[in-house]
């Protein structure tokens, strides 16, 4: 059974930074992570290979940064300079096939994690 369980998200000031991670279990996956903010479609946020390519939606290149433990088992987004137009809740994505380039639509990912609330304040 695939399960992907992630931690971190939660309540920062404009400027501020978050991590998130997200451990995979029960197979082997190109992981990456989406976000959807209230009335808007889920976004691709950033991706990693598993020879470490990462990809980046435009807006956060230069303050994320998506990594992944040996394993490729974990995968973190470190989110530094948040700005008030990053809140949403980040979810954990996790594809069999390359799932970052291009960012696949939502209805290609195999398995998603829960969710984490983003919320940053001004």
């Amino acid at each position: 059974q695939v399960q992907l369980v992630e931690t971190g998200g939660g309540l920062v000031q404009a400027g501020g930074s978050l991590k998130l991670s997200c451990a995979a279990s029960g197979g082997s996956f190109r992981m990456g992570w989406w976000r959807q903010a209230p009335g808007k479609e889920r976004e691709f946020v950033a991706g990693i290979s598993w020879t470490s390519m990462v990809y980046y939606e435009p807006s956060v290149r230069g303050r994320f940064t998506i990594s992944m433990n040996n394993a490729r088992d974990t995968v973190y987004l470190q989110m530094n300079s948040l700005k008030v137009e990053d809140p949403a809740v980040y979810s954990c994505a996790a594809r069999s096939r390359s799932l970052a380039d291009p960012p696949r639509p939502p209805s290609h990912i195999d398995y998603w994690g829960q969710g984490t609330q983003v919320t940053v304040s001004s």
